[in-house]
C-alpha cells in the first residue's frame, strides 16, 4: 500500500516549538501567541524602493536620525523612551562639504511627484508636459530655468545634496519646489555636455548594522495597518494582557501606517510579536536588512559597497 507523503507542519505544531524555542511559560503566553496568530487584518508586504528620482518615493528612514521623543505612543513612558532609543540609533547622517561637483551627477529631487507617477530618469521626467511647457532648446533657456531653481548659482552658492543608502546610487537635490526647472535644466547639461559646477553640502544617510542588530535582540518591529486600532480582537489582546508597547505612526500608506515595538523581554510581548509574525504582520527589522547598502560614487570616484 503506497504511504502518503508525511503532511506539512500545522500552525499549531509550528506554534508550540516556537512556545519551547522561547522558553514561553505559562497559559497565559500560550494564549496570547496562540490568538495573535489568529488575527485578522489586511497586513500587507513592505514594498521595495522603486527606481525613482523622487525623494519621497522611497522609505523615509532618514526620520529616524531626529525623531522627536514625543514621536511615540504607548501606555509607560519608560517603554516609549527605551523604543525611542533604539529607533534612532538605526540610521546615521554624515554631511560633507565639495568646492565642485559636476551638475550632472545629481539625479534625484527632494518631494515627491505631483501626479504620484514613478518617474526613474530626469529625461523621463523632462518629458512630461509640465517639464516640455519650459521649452529648454537653448542656453539662454537652459540659464534662465536653471536660475528659476537655483538663483544663486551664476554666484556660485552652494546648494544642498543628500544621498541614502538604501536608494541606490542617487544623488538627490535637497529642494522640493520648481522641481520641473531643476530636472530640465540637468536633463539639458547632459544632453549639451555642459560641464556646470557648484559647491555643495551633501548629507549622506546610511543604515547602522550595529543599531539594527540591537533593535533585533531587543525588539519585535512590525508594521500594522491603520485598521487595527479599532480591531476589536486586537485590541482586546494588546489592552487586556496588559502587553507594554510602543507605537509610531508611518503614514506611508493604510496598509503600512503604523510601526509596532514589542519588548522582547517581556514574555507578553515577546508572544505577541511572535503571534502577529504568524498571522502576517510584515517584519520591519528583516525588511531594512533586506534593502542594498549602497553609498554612491563622489566627484567621480566610484563607491564601494557596505557591509
Amino acid at each position: 500500500m503506497m504511504s502518503l507523503p508525511e503532511s506539512m507542519p500545522t500552525v499549531t505544531s509550528r506554534i508550540s516549538k516556537f512556545v519551547q524555542r522561547l522558553g514561553l511559560s505559562g497559559k497565559a503566553a500560550r494564549q496570547i501567541l496562540d490568538h495573535a496568530s489568529q488575527v485578522r487584518l489586511p497586513f500587507a508586504p513592505l514594498e521595495e524602493p522603486a527606481p525613482s528620482i523622487f525623494w519621497q518615493d522611497g522609505p523615509s528612514l532618514q526620520k529616524f536620525v531626529d525623531l522627536p521623543r514625543g514621536a511615540l505612543s504607548g501606555p509607560v513612558q519608560e517603554d516609549k523612551a527605551r523604543a525611542h532609543a533604539a529607533l534612532t540609533r538605526l540610521v546615521r547622517k554624515e554631511v560633507s562639504i565639495y568646492p565642485a561637483l559636476d551638475l550632472r551627477q545629481i539625479d534625484g529631487l527632494g518631494g515627491q511627484s505631483v501626479d504620484g507617477k514613478l518617474y526613474p530618469t530626469f529625461e523621463a521626467y523632462a518629458a512630461t508636459p509640465a517639464c516640455r511647457q519650459l521649452r529648454v532648446i537653448s542656453y539662454k533657456d537652459f540659464v534662465r530655468t536653471l536660475s528659476t531653481a537655483l538663483p544663486g548659482f551664476q554666484r556660485n552658492v552652494a546648494i544642498e545634496l543628500r544621498q541614502a543608502s538604501w536608494l541606490g546610487e542617487r544623488l538627490y537635490w535637497s529642494g522640493e519646489h520648481h522641481s520641473e526647472a531643476f530636472a530640465c535644466a540637468v536633463a539639458y547639461a547632459r544632453l549639451r555636455g555642459l560641464d556646470v559646477q557648484l559647491p555643495c553640502a551633501l548629507t549622506d544617510y546610511r543604515l547602522d548594522a550595529a543599531g539594527l542588530q540591537a533593535l533585533d535582540e531587543g525588539y519585535h518591529a512590525v508594521t500594522m495597518p491603520a485598521q487595527a486600532w479599532s480591531d476589536r480582537a486586537f485590541m482586546s489582546l494588546l489592552l487586556e494582557s496588559r502587553i507594554p508597547y510602543a507605537r509610531l505612526t508611518l503614514l506611508r500608506n493604510a496598509s503600512n501606517s503604523e510601526l509596532l515595538l514589542l519588548d522582547k523581554r517581556d514574555p507578553a510581548a515577546n508572544a505577541l510579536g511572535e503571534g502577529l509574525k504568524f498571522a502576517g504582520a510584515p517584519d520591519m527589522i528583516l525588511y531594512m536588512r533586506d534593502l542594498p547598502q549602497i553609498t554612491r560614487f563622489r566627484l567621480g570616484h566610484q563607491a564601494e559597497s557596505l557591509n
